[in-house]
């Protein structure tokens, strides 16, 4: 499997392309021809994948990071409209036909993923079979997802946005624990850091929360899905049911 020697060590065990919920849903068959060709790469905190009008050379399957997709303005202000973690990928566009998109991808957790040139995705894609229905599921999955942040940043307070976006990252990490400046947050939810730093320091007293230095640690998910608006749980419902089968019998 082609990688950079930087990243030699990185390619035992703790991490395999099944990982990714995608790329384990896939029969053998569709594996044996799409592995071989998969790239383990590093994915940092803040490393940009792509910029909003760039053409797209490579699909991204996150196993352990979380990739977040901007909008971004004329005037440099951004608003997150998607998260992608080990659930998906990163490069819907390229499959779909457009090539480009207008949005920005920027990793919000640091992590690894494994990338796919962009003609190998397609060549499996226009093979018609198994690839190309589950890409399709999981595009709409994505929109509806992109739809509700779009409605909750419109009807819903700074906090149940807040609430929102740490269940979704949340859901996409493997522990409890997040590296997320306040300021980085703003940027993700459209708002003023002042209003993201008021929403946190009421969850921290509502004990849902530890905050300190960039750090957060969900201390009570179970409140924190109270205190969210309906948004987080029409996203998980309809990712559940258009996406219910990650792991399969060989």
């Amino acid at each position: 499997m082609p990688q950079s020697a930087s990243l030699q060590h990185a390619a035992e065990p703790q991490h395999q392309p099944e990982h990714n919920h995608l790329l384990n849903a896939l029969s053998e068959e569709v594996q044996q021809r799409l592995f071989p060709h998969l790239e383990l790469v590093e994915m940092p905190l803040g490393k940009v994948l792509y910029e909003s009008g760039d053409v797209l050379r490579y699909v991204y399957f996150p196993t352990d990071c979380i990739v977040s997709l901007l909008y971004v303005m004329e005037n440099g202000s951004s608003a997150e409209i998607s998260v992608v973690g080990f659930e998906g990928l990163v490069g819907v566009a390229l499959f779909m036909g457009g090539e480009s998109t207008t949005s920005r991808g920027i990793v919000q957790s640091a992590g690894s993923a494994y990338r796919l040139l962009g003609q190998r995705m397609k060549d499996e894609f226009n093979r018609h079979g198994e690839l190309l229905h589950l890409m399709l599921r999981y595009s709409q999955a994505l929109i509806t997802q992109m739809a509700q942040t779009a409605v909750c940043n419109r009807h819903h307070s700074i906090e149940q946005q807040l609430c929102r976006w740490l269940l979704l990252s949340l859901d996409r990490l493997k522990n409890n624990h997040l590296v997320m400046t306040q300021e980085l947050i703003a940027n993700m939810l459209g708002v003023r850091r002042e209003g993201v730093t008021e929403a946190a320091g009421r969850l921290h007293k509502k004990g849902v929360i530890d905050y300190s230095r960039g750090h957060i640690v969900i201390t009570n998910r179970q409140k924190l899905e109270q205190l969210s608006c309906e948004c987080y749980a029409v996203v998980k419902a309809e990712t559940d049911r258009l996406l219910p089968l990650y792991t399969k019998t060989r």
